[in-house]
């Protein structure tokens, strides 16, 4: 005999209520993704060392201003969804985004780190970004030691792909003049 598994989805408000009410800790690895709640990978030191480092890499953009840089901080896009991208490029705010989360408007891209969590990040989440209308995406592979760009969203996917290597320069569509070598950001 086999059981009927009913599933229950979660809107962001519901989310929230959890950890004020204590049922999910503010720290507990967890973010909301298409209503579920999903556990996230361990941050190895690799992947830390990267995050670290495109901190380091976008901090002229972030000194003229221009951007504010989020590091494994919320982005509310849909009623059912608060993910955690590794960094998030923002658009200024006089108020550093103090009074809500940063929604779908408020980006200028998204960057995901992926060395374990490869499959969640292409199957689930970059869908999620081009569901939301993210107009960038990056997807740092560290296994692969690839970046791969995703752009153009449209419905649940995003219409172009592009794969950069050690030896090419990748730019933001938001900052074309604003250059990074693959090899500085996969610290090669």
């Amino acid at each position: 005999m086999s059981l009927a598994v009913t599933t229950r989805k979660f809107t962001v408000d519901e989310y929230h209520a959890m950890i004020r009410w204590g049922i999910l800790q503010e720290d507990d690895r967890v973010e909301l993704l298409s209503g579920e709640i999903v556990e996230m990978s361990p941050i190895s030191s690799r992947h830390a060392a990267c995050v670290n480092n495109l901190t380091r890499l976008l901090s002229p953009l972030n000194l003229r201003q221009k951007i504010v840089l989020a590091i494994q901080n919320p982005v509310l896009l849909e009623p059912d969804s608060e993910p955690q991208p590794d960094v998030s490029i923002l658009k200024p705010r006089q108020d550093m985004y103090q009074f809500r989360h940063p929604s779908a408007e408020d980006v200028y891209w998204l960057i995901e780190v992926a060395e374990t969590s490869q499959h969640i990040d292409r199957n689930v989440k970059i869908q999620l970004y081009a569901r939301s209308g993210i107009r960038e995406v990056w997807l740092i592979d560290l296994t692969q030691e690839v970046v791969e760009r995703y752009i153009d969203p449209s419905g649940d996917r995003f219409m172009h792909v592009e794969k950069f290597v050690t030896g090419d320069e990748i730019s933001p569509h938001a900052f074309p003049d604003f250059h990074l070598a693959i090899k500085d950001i996969l610290l090669k």
